[in-house]
């Protein structure tokens, strides 16, 4: 039995503590597979997948259980794990021979999936830098002050499109 790719609530997750809303970590479905990645590597209980993920982002971003829970029983809606009731009141989590089966077949996802997510914990690191920081909140400042506070002809607006463009450029090419 192979899982839908339908918007799940419990996927829509913020960063927690307030404030804005960030860029999600994880886009509809990928969650599942990242559990069930780490389910192959012994985590077996909501409470370790939450802190294997949490690890995984590097502090950035942390579950919590109504997102982690509802996305475990959609999983075993789909058959793709099992949970089992431990005497101690807590549930035990397995992958099944389904589950593996899927996340093989969604491997190369996986991998991109991975990958973006340690692209975004080093672009997090690097907004903690306070030069970065203050750089970029002078940028927005002044970006704001253009656009927002005044008239902007489509050719100031070009102007601008261009230089944003070429200080991108500027960054691709470092060494």
């Amino acid at each position: 039995m192979r899982p839908s790719s339908p918007h799940h609530a419990a996927e829509n997750e913020r960063h927690g503590h307030g404030g804005p809303r960030r860029q999600r970590f994880f886009g509809h479905g990928e969650l599942r597979l990242v559990v069930l990645d780490i389910l192959t590597r012994g985590a077996s209980h909501g409470y370790e997948l939450i802190k294997e993920i949490e690890a995984l982002t590097q502090g950035n971003y942390t579950p919590s259980p109504g997102v982690i829970y509802p996305t475990l029983d959609f999983l075993e809606d789909q058959a793709l794990i099992t949970l089992r009731e431990e005497e101690n009141g807590r549930k035990k989590i397995a992958i099944t021979v389904a589950g593996q089966r899927w996340l093989d077949e969604h491997s190369a996802l996986l991998g991109e999936i991975l990958d973006r997510v340690r692209a975004r914990c080093v672009g997090h690191q690097l907004r903690k830098d306070p030069q970065m920081k203050r750089a970029l909140e002078n940028f927005k400042a002044v970006l704001d002050l253009k656009v927002n506070q005044g008239e902007v002809s489509p050719a100031q607006l070009k102007q601008i499109v261009a230089i944003i463009d070429g200080a991108a450029l500027h960054i691709t090419q470092l060494e």
